[in-house]
């Protein structure tokens, strides 16, 4: 039997005494895109540090949770990262603003904010930036400095930089932030094309409109906890969206995906 891409077991973390995820139990296949839908404080977040190795797990006295990335209990967390390629607000924020897209790009080999002397780069390597910055459209920027990028620009560079060692899955966390609408329905169509090419794809987002076609599971995060965990027609409810933000909420279906609204709203 294959091994699951992830598999967690009852598996929580805990940051200063207090449980930031508790006891959660969660599987994806190989190939498998998913969504990881929550409000801002549920541990979204704090589920993609987990799977990344920034965050360790609280391990019980029972010793029963247990953790397992592409079938492997232990694992070097350099090999780890060139598996799992990882995209989030926080990472755009540590780059100094005179370093270039080619920069960016190319640290996504050595998991550093910029490319040093101590950093070796190959020409395997350099061909490898340039072919992931024609797959992101941004191969006309590479000299670019990022404090001259659009907002879109930067989150593709970021994506580039995640792609550049060919990871099996692609976690974004929170990608559509600060999108307008046609920049958002851009990068929905960018990552139908990504999942189609064979990149697994974990979105993390508050936004249902955030949510590409090319994603089918759900995963609801509350307070920490798995509360739901379904296909998009049969857990994107107003129930269970009412029952996830704990407010009273409607959900539409159009052409576009799904929308939500405060029941009462505009």
């Amino acid at each position: 039997m294959t091994p699951n891409a992830i598999e967690l077991r009852n598996v929580s973390v805990v940051r200063d005494g207090k449980h930031i995820l508790k006891h959660v139990d969660l599987e994806l296949g190989y190939g498998e895109n998913a969504v990881i839908l929550g409000a801002n404080g549920s541990g979204k977040t704090t589920l993609v540090k987990l799977l990344t190795g920034d965050y360790r797990p609280y391990y019980e006295e029972d010793g029963s949770a247990s953790i397992s990335l592409f079938g492997e209990t232990s694992w070097n967390i350099f090999e780890l990262r060139d598996r799992i390629g990882v995209v989030s607000m926080d990472l755009q924020s540590r780059f100094n603003s005179d370093t270039t897209v080619t920069e960016v790009i190319t640290s996504g080999y050595f998991g550093s904010m910029d490319v040093f002397r101590n950093h070796e780069v190959t020409p395997e390597m350099v061909k490898a930036v340039y072919n992931a910055a024609v797959r992101m459209g941004i191969d006309d920027l590479l000299d670019r400095r990022i404090d001259n990028l659009s907002l879109g620009e930067m989150r593709r560079t970021l994506i580039a930089r995640a792609l550049v060692s060919e990871p099996e899955m692609l976690i974004l966390d929170e990608p559509m932030t600060g999108l307008d609408i046609v920049m958002k329905d851009a990068f929905r169509r960018m990552f139908d094309l990504l999942t189609s090419t064979g990149v697994c794809i974990v979105m993390i987002t508050h936004e249902l409109e955030d949510i590409p076609s090319c994603i089918d599971r759900v995963i609801m995060i509350k307070d920490g906890e798995k509360i739901h965990d379904g296909s998009k027609s049969g857990t994107l409810t107003s129930d269970n969206l009412s029952e996830l933000f704990d407010a009273d909420i409607c959900v539409s279906v159009d052409d576009h995906g799904y929308h939500m609204h405060m029941v009462g709203g505009s």
